[in-house]
């Protein structure tokens, strides 16, 4: 079944409120393009998604199923460089002069060219992160503090 198809089938199956399209870097595997649509009679979602490869990575759109749709699949081909069948995606968030997509986990932050983190570790991943001294317990409201 195609991508359009399986939108579509959600669709007709009631799934009428578009919520998000993007998508996910999977590295060597390629991208996956990721749809959120919630059915608000049943009140269930249905997360649609499909593949497309790293060389040469497009996906058909699916603003003719759901017009919402072109602002995210401007984003997301302006973000990872996805392009979308049959949509025009026009820059929308960056400025003109800016190259790459800075979504792809092989986008060099700048900051990081700039300055190396002072650690051997990103902030967040160091063993020190994990002694950071806890806060004392709050006891519930009406106790006493009896003496020891």
């Amino acid at each position: 079944m195609t991508w359009v198809q399986q939108v579509q089938d959600a669709r007709e199956a009631g799934a009428v409120y578009f919520d998000v399209l993007t998508a996910v870097d999977l590295e060597a595997d390629g991208f996956e393009v990721v749809c959120r649509l919630w059915d608000p009679d049943a009140k269930v979602e249905h997360l649609l998604a499909t593949r497309c490869s790293r060389e040469d990575p497009h996906v058909p759109s699916i603003v003719g199923v759901f017009a919402g749709a072109a602002w995210h699949e401007r984003s997301v081909a302006e973000m990872f460089g996805i392009a979308f069948d049959g949509h025009d995606t026009a820059p929308l968030l960056l400025p003109e002069s800016f190259e790459g997509h800075p979504l792809r986990k092989d986008f060099v932050l700048a900051a990081r060219e700039a300055k190396q983190w002072p650690g051997a570790k990103d902030p967040g991943e160091s063993d020190a992160d994990l002694a950071v001294p806890r806060r004392r317990r709050a006891k519930p409201l009406g106790t006493r503090e009896w003496p020891t």
